[in-house]
């Protein structure tokens, strides 16, 4: 399949999903929208594929939603107003119920709704300069579900700071390291080479045994909820 607002490939038994707005922060906007859910379908339905990377191009991871483009198409801001409101979200790959493992490459800033991807990775690094913040209430939203996905990796103090301090706090890659919101922090131009080393040694195992692992904890999560 063709996309305009992601990239999708496989490198032997690693499929890399890469979001690609980079001018605009790869912000989703309603193409997006539409294609992640597509891309998390073809890579889960790709049987050489057994993890799945998912990262960025430019400087940026993931800045939430592209709200003045949204603004000019109703229909989709509807649509993913109406998606949050039912819990129906459909851009990480829990959402769209993708049970191969899945490492978050974490290249540069993480906003907003690109915190989804990583409280729904199962493995997460970044590079040095990566950030994450939650903007919401800033610009007069609430931070719910993003946040909510984060507490499961974190302790819950410096995800409610977050959230209440809004554009004013900005957590530092090796900060989300030392609270477990991720697991590694690589020079930039190492990012990639390090997830597909990650993502390559994890797919050596059974696909049928990493399935079993990746149902097993994240049903025990959702489970004590």
């Amino acid at each position: 399949m063709t996309y305009s607002a992601l990239e999708v490939w496989r490198d032997g038994p690693v499929g890399w999903l890469v979001f690609n707005r980079p001018d605009v922060g790869n912000a989703v906007d309603a193409t997006m929208f539409v294609e992640l859910e597509q891309a998390w379908a073809e890579l889960d339905a790709d049987d050489d594929v057994r993890v799945i990377v998912n990262t960025a191009n430019g400087d940026a991871f993931q800045t939430g939603l592209d709200v003045r483009q949204l603004a000019r198409d109703k229909e989709a801001l509807r649509e993913q107003s109406r998606r949050t409101r039912d819990f129906d979200l459909r851009m990480t790959a829990w959402h769209c119920g993708v049970w191969k493992p899945v490492v978050c490459a974490v290249n540069g800033v993480c906003a907003g709704a690109g915190l989804h991807f990583v409280a729904d990775a199962d493995v997460v690094i970044a590079s040095a300069n990566a950030s994450f913040l939650d903007p919401h209430v800033s610009v007069g939203q609430v931070s719910a579900i993003e946040t909510i996905g984060m507490i499961r990796k974190s302790p819950m103090e410096p995800i409610i700071r977050m959230a209440l301090l809004g554009r004013s706090e900005r957590m530092s890659a090796e900060r989300a390291r030392q609270l477990g919101i991720l697991s590694e922090v690589v020079e930039p131009s190492a990012l990639r080479d390090r997830a597909q080393e990650i993502a390559a040694t994890i797919a050596q195992h059974p696909a049928e045994h990493l399935t079993a692992v990746k149902r097993a904890l994240w049903s025990a999560i959702e489970g004590s909820n």
